[in-house]
């Protein structure tokens, strides 16, 4: 085992294991709870076509059994401790965590590593969980303002994985098997890929004891899966449905997590449609009443990203309402933002960052997401550091890269008009 401490913050901790595991820690002495993630560097977009959504399916299965506990116990185990566990699954990354008190960090440290390691993946699980899924696919598919954005990324990203919908397809989930569950969790769920981060009020050699002499057991795997760079689409993309709403996203491209130019987006992205008082709020909500909800947004992955903005409309308002989304991109464009709206996005985000940062869940996810990253923790200063070096200009110059009509796609989801007009407009 190789320790590293981070000489500018002594409250962070990081030890590699000799098979490339790595364990972080923040040492957060105000607290009285530990959260911990077991995060693995794989998502949906490392999956074959056919195997769309055994990631997500995999998530649902760690927790439904293992060789010394029922389902039915493992949920029992975490309410016994009053503990807090669940998982997620992104485009690149999985995350098994959970919350307890710590003076129960060795139990929530059992359990979690008995599920990751232990699971045995059970045909008669596998059988009961596939309604399950099913139920999830379908709430998402009946919510509307959620579902645009899945119908949005495959108009975006076309036929690379990044374009599918991470809860998979339902034909694909049907012949998912214990084998090859327990294949595709052997082949992509390597040590090199296994992140273990922890923030509370814990001891870093305290942790490593717990943890290491059952992570460093696990044997490396073959060579991961290359990811394919994806290439974005453009065009106009309907989805008609009897809604009493339409749904309008339209999206271009973005940065990726690494690219410096993160913190000039993410000022952009909270002038245009971040918060309350951005120009798309403002001018489509507050001036004219087109819509309850709008916002912009930006989704970054390790080679690529997409930034867009989302609008629920009457449809009698659609053409207003894409018009004030497309005059707002070309403004921003063509004018440098003013040093209000500057200052302000930069202490809306700095105060949203030093809040969240107070939550120790929060910053375990922060610890496993900048070692993903960069490979190393990101100090708040830094960032803090970053975020006011952003000028006008840069927002200007980002703006004329990324803002070009004929590279966006407009996706539509609801009661679209029957005489569309958007071709004129989407090529200027």
């Amino acid at each position: 085992m190789s320790p590293e401490s981070p000489g500018m913050d002594s409250m962070v901790d990081k030890t590699v294991l000799a098979n490339g595991v790595r364990i972080l820690s923040q040492k957060m002495p105000f607290v009285q709870s530990v959260s911990m993630g077991v995060w693995i560097h794989v998502g949906s977009r490392d999956e074959a076509i056919t195997e769309n959504g055994l990631s997500h399916f995999i998530e649902h299965m760690i927790f439904k059994g293992t060789e010394k506990r029922t389902a039915f116990e493992i949920a029992k185990a975490f309410d016994a401790i009053g503990g807090y566990t669940n998982a997620f699954t992104t485009m690149e990354t999985t995350c098994y965590h959970a919350k307890v008190m710590v003076n129960h960090l060795e139990t929530m440290t059992e359990i979690l590593t008995d599920i990751f390691l232990n699971s045995v993946f059970d045909e008669t699980e596998i059988e009961k969980e596939r309604p399950v899924v099913f139920q999830e696919i379908g709430m998402m598919e009946d919510t509307p303002d959620e579902y645009v954005h899945q119908l949005a990324s495959r108009a975006f990203w076309g036929a690379h994985p990044l374009g599918r919908s991470i809860l998979g397809d339902r034909s694909n989930i049907m012949k998912f098997t214990s084998q090859g569950i327990r294949d595709f969790f052997k082949r992509l769920y390597q040590p090199d890929r296994m992140i273990i981060a922890a923030a509370g009020n814990i001891e870093h050699d305290y942790l490593v004891h717990l943890l290491s002499p059952v992570f460093e057991t696990i044997q490396p795997g073959k060579t991961f899966p290359v990811r394919l760079p994806p290439s974005r689409q453009s065009g106009i993309h309907i989805h008609s449905k009897d809604l009493e709403q339409l749904h309008v996203c339209i999206n271009t491209g973005g940065v990726s997590s690494s690219d410096p130019r993160r913190y000039v987006l993410s000022l952009m992205n909270t002038i245009l449609g971040g918060n309350m008082s951005s120009r798309l709020f403002q001018r489509i909500r507050e001036e004219r009443g087109l819509a309850y909800s709008v916002y912009s947004f930006a989704s970054s992955f390790t080679d690529s990203g997409t930034f867009g903005v989302y609008a629920g409309v009457d449809p009698d308002h659609l053409m207003e309402t894409v018009n004030l989304m497309l005059h707002s991109f070309q403004e921003i464009r063509s004018t440098p933002v003013t040093e209000d709206e500057l200052r302000y996005a930069k202490e809306f985000t700095l105060g949203n960052l030093l809040m969240s940062a107070e939550s120790n869940e929060n910053q375990m996810v922060r610890l496993a997401q900048s070692e993903i990253h960069f490979g190393r923790y990101t100090y708040m200063d830094e960032i803090i550091e970053k975020l006011n070096q952003v000028t006008a200009d840069d927002i200007q110059q980002l703006a004329m890269d990324m803002f070009h009509n004929d590279q966006m796609t407009l996706t539509l989801h609801g009661p679209a008009p029957e005489t569309l007009k958007f071709d004129q407009m989407m090529s200027q």
